[in-house]
């Protein structure tokens, strides 16, 4: 009897070390997920302002085309926001996911990171066309109410013991259909529309934030190695980046004050 004590006792205790050197290391990979992620935001946010302060001037000599808002633009900002190449960068941004996504298994840490880096350097590029619509104070606000939101909803995805699997095959054919009706509106130039898409997809992405946390806690494997564990925290920084920049655009139709 006594030996069947002290082996449960031992087995006990053992198990217990498991479960902390689990939760340990899933909490390491968690704070290097958040950590990538907002390195991201941040490369993003001094690009697209460093963006904005080449490709605008306040000088009418060196000014070389005016918006209706009165925002006069150098040769950059006419390059950037007037011509063709708008739509390279654009749409850059997004062949740098496809490509990230798709060839992530084949590179290395280091070469996934620095393709991460340079994608969200490349979105603050396309995205410094917001201070142009939109002013600098209504954008900073809205930036820390989707940070305040994001982190609430990021929370409940990881502490929650609900399975939100269910909920998040609903929600990326949702995003399917905003893009489908992004499209549309283009052509109808929709207000009413353009309302209805910033609503849902505020609730699309708030419901991904916590759908893309839980999935992402879920890829943690305590026996992974260094570089799996490593693209698993790239690709989870990743998709905690879109959901993070798409929700602060739609809400930003709601609540940014347009120059």
């Amino acid at each position: 009897m006594a030996d069947l004590r002290n082996y449960q006792a031992r087995y006990g205790a053992a198990g217990v070390q498991a479960d902390a050197s689990i939760d340990q290391g899933l909490r390491a990979y968690m704070l290097r997920v958040y950590n990538l992620m907002a390195l991201g935001l941040a490369i993003t946010g001094v690009a697209a302002l460093g963006t904005v302060t080449l490709a605008t001037t306040s000088d009418p000599s060196q000014a070389v085309a005016t918006l209706g808002n009165g925002s006069m633009l150098t040769a950059l900002g006419a390059t950037l926001y007037g011509s063709p190449l708008r739509w390279v960068v654009m749409l850059a941004p997004l062949a740098m996911v496809f490509f990230l996504s798709f060839r992530i298994d084949k590179m290395s840490v280091s070469a996934a990171q620095t393709t991460f880096w340079a994608y969200a350097a490349l979105m603050g590029v396309s995205l410094s066309s917001i201070f142009l619509v939109y002013t600098a104070q209504s954008i900073t606000q809205t930036f820390f109410i989707t940070a305040t939101a994001f982190g609430a909803l990021s929370l409940w995805g990881y502490t929650t013991k609900r399975d939100l699997t269910g909920m998040g095959s609903f929600l990326i054919m949702g995003v399917f259909g905003l893009i489908i009706a992004m499209i549309v509106n283009i052509f109808l130039q929709s207000s009413a529309l353009q309302f209805a898409v910033s609503a849902i997809g505020v609730l699309i992405f708030a419901g991904l934030t916590a759908y893309d946390t839980q999935k992402i806690k879920e890829m943690y494997f305590e026996g992974d190695g260094a570089v799996a564990m490593g693209r698993k925290a790239i690709m989870g920084a990743l998709r905690l980046y879109l959901d993070f920049i798409n929700l602060f655009l739609f809400m930003l139709q709601f609540l940014g004050n347009r120059e």
